[in-house]
């Protein structure tokens, strides 16, 4: 069985340390200003193997720092994220990657399910939590939801358990939030790396294509 108690004793700790800690993360609306990073430190590989979408030869390559339950995240993934990736993704331009950076433990486990979820269905499974984010994330009982969505994607409740349950993948999901904020200055939610600029805040089609048109060669 799920346990259910734990799950929401985890819940309220966490909240407690997110009050306690601002700097730990917050969404942001729109685009911060700009600062670069070293983009060999950057993809150099961390506690967890890049998901990665589009060509590995792609002249762009854009990392976005997340959280599963930050909702200016998941205005973009439902917003422009479709706009990216069909006029950018899959036209071999650009080449995506989505860290986690989870702001809760509603977060993190979201994204261990995505992680649990098999072979190429990272992307699909983070776009479902992302369209029903209102019908899990802030759910009275956020296990029960996740479960539901975790059955739609094909996993088994014992699946589910193993997986919420698996402290090595947790551990490592906390890798590579610490590493985001600690190398790379990571303290709010989206946060973009484009080609090594680093953007924070959610992007609109407009603000996506502003940003990507000198690198691709446009005005």
């Amino acid at each position: 069985m799920i346990d259910r108690r734990r799950f929401l004793e985890g819940i309220g700790t966490l909240a407690l340390a997110v009050a306690a800690f601002s700097t730990f993360g917050t969404a942001l609306t729109g685009p911060a200003e700009a600062q670069t990073v070293d983009t060999a430190k950057l993809m150099e590989p961390g506690a967890l193997p890049d998901q990665v979408l589009g060509k590995a030869d792609a002249p762009v390559t854009i990392v976005e720092y997340a959280s599963m339950t930050c909702g200016h995240c998941a205005h973009f993934h439902e917003t422009t994220f479709p706009v990216l990736k069909e006029k950018y993704i899959d036209t071999g331009k650009v080449r995506f990657i989505l860290r986690e950076f989870p702001l809760d433990i509603v977060a993190k486990a979201a994204f261990m399910l995505a992680r649990c979820a098999g072979e190429g269905k990272y992307y699909p499974m983070t776009g479902t939590l992302f369209e029903t984010q209102k019908n899990w994330a802030f759910s009275n009982n956020p296990a029960q939801a996740l479960l539901a969505i975790a059955k739609q994607s094909g996993m088994t409740e014992e699946q589910f358990n193993a997986c919420l349950n698996d402290t090595k993948l947790a551990g490592e999901i906390d890798e590579v939030a610490k590493r985001g904020a600690t190398d790379f200055g990571i303290d709010s939610t989206p946060t973009f790396f484009i080609n090594g600029k680093k953007v924070a805040g959610a992007l609109s089609p407009e603000q996506l294509d502003k940003e990507l048109a000198p690198l691709l060669g446009g005005n």
